[in-house]
């Protein structure tokens, strides 16, 4: 069964739109009223996505190829449309495009990668995830997005290496954190685990995540003042946190995080 992929958690990068078009801008020598156009219309693209309207914005990366089909930024940027209406086969076309055309770029591939994830197809994932960490050793959300791939096979030692390895690298990675601290508590490591999800909430008080996981871990520990207090923020935040077959499908919590949310929400 396709799982939806959300976007926090893949992460979708826009493929630089700069530097990749520039280059084949160069050698297909567009004229100025090429470039406007093309650019009027990825603007509009991105303005669409950013409104949450992505069968407009997978329109205007359409006419983009329509007229620039070696394009690779575009083929990218419309694989991210596609996976944002969980039409991943499709997506998945449009990543193998971009590959082709740009073979030594990072986000294909990386995108490519939340594609499969989203078809449960953690080692091919994880096959791009690799890559990309061939062509850049330092990229956090490469590490966070194989961690992703190692948590849908349960290696989750593996994962919280992945993990521990983005936040070192990103220390603003708010969510790579947070990956690492559900999955500190899946494999018991719990006052840890919480340790951390408090950690981040110093920082990032507002983080619904967090505020969710915490009430969850507290709950099981009988504490209930806590518990309620920070579910009130939570909910507040994102209300998604209230359906469990979204978290544990669609945010993906490691089981023991679902369960402890679970027992909150029944007893509650």
């Amino acid at each position: 069964m396709i799982r939806l992929i959300v976007i926090f958690l893949s992460l979708l990068l826009a493929f630089g739109w700069g530097e990749v078009v520039m280059a084949q801008t160069q050698s297909a020598n567009l004229t100025p009223e090429q470039l406007q156009q093309r650019d009027t219309l990825a603007n509009k693209a991105f303005a669409a996505t950013n409104k949450g309207d992505f069968a407009t914005a997978e329109r205007y990366w359409t006419q983009i190829l329509e007229q620039f089909p070696d394009n690779a930024a575009a083929w990218s940027n419309r694989g991210n449309s596609r996976v944002s209406q969980n039409k991943l086969q499709e997506a998945l076309t449009d990543y193998n495009k971009a590959v082709e055309l740009a073979p030594n770029v990072t986000d294909p591939y990386l995108n490519r990668g939340t594609a499969f994830e989203g078809l449960g197809k953690w080692q091919e994932a994880i096959a791009d995830y690799n890559h990309v960490l061939e062509l850049d050793p330092k990229d956090a959300m490469a590490y966070n997005n194989r961690g992703n791939a190692n948590a849908g096979l349960r290696k989750w030692q593996e994962a919280i290496a992945d993990y521990k390895k983005s936040a070192e690298l990103a220390p603003n990675f708010a969510f790579a954190r947070a990956n690492y601290a559900v999955s500190l508590y899946e494999i018991g490591q719990v006052d840890e685990a919480i340790r951390e999800m408090r950690n981040i909430l110093r920082k990032y008080p507002n983080f619904a995540d967090m505020r969710a996981a915490i009430t969850a871990a507290y709950w099981v520990q009988g504490k209930q003042g806590e518990a309620e207090s920070n579910w009130v923020s939570a909910v507040g935040l994102d209300g998604r946190y209230k359906d469990i077959n979204w978290v544990a499908n669609v945010r993906r919590w490691p089981p023991s995080m679902v369960s402890a949310l679970e027992r909150f929400l029944t007893l509650k």
